[in-house]
């Protein structure tokens, strides 16, 4: 099973219309991919879904968002992040997905925004940072 570290803009992207972004959650709710996921990115994901000003014009009505997002977790392994590799990304608030792709041993960190993972301090080069579109591109999901 591939081990990946879905950005929360993979799941926003995914309530919000039917694209790549949706093809990796699908993946991930049919056991093709296992999303790894840490407390503190299950915690964002749960605020950022419950955001109206986002959904204005989603595919997901508020319910159904927390019902694909419960699904979600069901799915995941939860990990444990026991030591901070702070990559000193240019967005701070994105080092805890390098923290948690690294504890999970997580071959891909799947974002809409990879050019905010360049640059850091620390490279991990078993940790492929990749876009959905490249994913189900590489993995023909």
């Amino acid at each position: 099973m591939i081990r990946i570290v879905a950005d929360t803009n993979v799941l926003v992207s995914a309530c919000i219309g039917r694209g790549p972004a949706s093809k990796v959650i699908e993946a991930c709710l049919r056991g093709q991919l296992l999303p790894m996921l840490s407390l503190a990115l299950y915690l964002e994901y749960e605020d950022v879904v419950n955001r109206a000003g986002l959904f204005r014009r989603a595919r997901l009505n508020l319910v159904e968002r927390n019902e694909l997002l419960d699904a979600v977790f069901a799915t995941s392994t939860l990990v444990e992040t026991k030591y901070l590799w702070r990559p000193n990304l240019r967005d701070e608030a994105d080092n805890h997905l390098i923290d948690l792709a690294v504890a999970a041993n997580a071959r891909y960190l799947v974002t809409s925004n990879v050019r905010d993972f360049i640059g850091g301090d620390l490279r991990f080069d078993h940790i492929e940072v990749i876009e959905p579109a490249n994913l189900i591109e590489e993995l023909k999901l």
